[in-house]
């Protein structure tokens, strides 16, 4: 029997993800750069094109203007043609703080009359900003079979992590029957994945019930759990929000440890190879005599002459002869210069490193950063796009360059760890 594949998706892009620090100051989270070539919202995409779903709404706010040009029409994730298509719904607001998207819900409510559009007899709501790889084919014939309202994907996780999710208490059969929104003493080890199937209608008259309910955690879950079927959809897979500093570096890393149980290729992750930078139209990595790589991912377009261990490089990356980078994320088109050292660091696109110099100083990992303890606390130094680190220049742990910093901005030879530099100079 041929499954119909009717639900509506609603993609919601539009999150700030300050927490991800100065990766986000000049793009959405979901438009963040992923193991190279990727994007963050590439995995959800592609679960969405593989699960033989055809029609995606998303949700855009927060400096969209990356995400909107990697997106383009959706034709790298085969949504052409008459009956299949990407829509971007930008938001509908105004010129003050007010007019913008209170909530998840409130996101969707603003956006009704694409649901209206588009008739079906589901409703698929997903976050662009997690790694993942998921059917939800089933999980849409899931919820038809419990005749849901609202079916919820679920997955365990430690415990001492569970403040980070909604949480839901299930029976026997898999009813939820008590939800906890990021419990501080939590009852259970099973996390909202932020993946909702809504029965089209119910998610309807949920929206027009009360228009002060502007979020599906905090509002439409708890009063739907209250009075209606709510089921817990369970997934056994790789699943990460890649909502910090931590977590997106543990991810990255997560594609070249073996058996780590995520495997864009093998998932059939697709990117938008025309977009920015265009990774399409770049020369095959070359590595010279003294190449010495161990444990790296590298992209097209790449030039490595010096070492690379425990890496991932994006597109047009270049290490000179005696640079040194290890456990570190680089960007498209960044430059490592002769006998540079980049250690435990991220560097977003197009950030030289000047000779001699070495980003991610010292063995002391335990200095937070000053300004954002709470973003940069594990050794990981941010550098910003377009950044320059000037030869010689010594950079500590936990240490945040802004993007577009020059040489001159650099007020000393060493920033100390936890240090941060911005344009009008250097904080402690």
């Amino acid at each position: 029997m041929i499954k119909t594949k009717e639900a509506l998706v609603l993609l919601l892009a539009g999150g700030v993800g300050s927490r991800l620090n100065i990766l986000v100051q000049n793009r959405a989270k979901p438009a963040v750069p992923f193991a190279g070539l990727y994007r963050i919202i590439d995995f959800s995409l592609s679960n969405v094109m593989n699960s033989g779903l055809k029609k995606v709404g998303v949700l855009t706010q927060y400096k969209p203007l990356s995400l909107m040009s990697h997106l383009a029409g959706g034709e790298a994730w085969d949504f052409t043609g008459r009956s299949r298509g990407v829509k971007i719904l930008p938001p509908r607001t105004g010129s003050r703080d007010s007019d913008w998207y209170k909530g998840t819900a409130d996101a969707v409510r603003r956006n009704i009359d694409f649901i209206e559009a588009n008739p079906t007899d589901e409703v698929l709501i997903l976050s662009g900003d997690h790694i993942y790889h998921m059917d939800f084919d089933a999980m849409i014939e899931y919820h038809r079979s419990k005749k849901a309202d609202v079916t919820i994907g679920m997955m365990v996780v430690p415990k001492s992590e569970i403040h980070q999710f909604g949480a839901g208490i299930i029976d026997r059969h898999n009813r939820i029957v008590e939800w906890e929104e990021k419990p501080k003493v939590p009852r259970t080890n099973l996390a909202s994945m932020g993946i909702y199937v809504f029965d089209r209608k119910y998610l309807l008259n949920s929206l027009a019930r009360d228009r002060d309910e502007v979020d599906f955690g905090m509002h439409i879950l708890p009063w739907a759990i209250d009075n209606d079927n709510v089921f817990a959809y369970p997934f056994y897979g790789y699943w990460r929000d890649v909502g910090t500093i931590q977590a997106y570096w543990e991810a990255n890393m997560d594609v070249i440890r073996k058996d780590s149980g995520i495997s864009p290729q093998k998932w059939g992750i697709r990117t938008n190879v025309e977009a920015q930078g265009r990774p399409a139209d770049r020369a095959p990595a070359r590595f010279g005599q003294k190449a010495h790589l161990r444990n790296a991912m590298i992209s097209a377009g790449c030039d490595i002459r010096g070492t690379v261990e425990h890496s991932l490089l994006a597109p047009g990356v270049i290490v000179e002869e005696g640079a040194v980078v290890r456990n570190s994320i680089l960007f498209a088109d960044c430059h490592i210069s002769r006998n540079a050292i980049v250690d435990l660091a991220i560097l977003d696109k197009r950030v030289t490193v000047g000779e001699h110099a070495v980003v991610g100083a010292g063995e002391n990992y335990m200095i937070a950063n000053r300004l954002q303890p709470t973003h940069l606390y594990t050794g990981i130094t941010l550098i910003g796009k377009g950044a320059r680190v000037p030869a010689e220049q010594k950079i500590g742990r936990n240490c945040a360059i802004n993007s577009y910093i020059r040489e001159e901005a650099y007020s000393r030879t060493v920033m100390e760890d936890g240090d941060s530099l911005f344009p009008d100079g250097e904080i402690s």
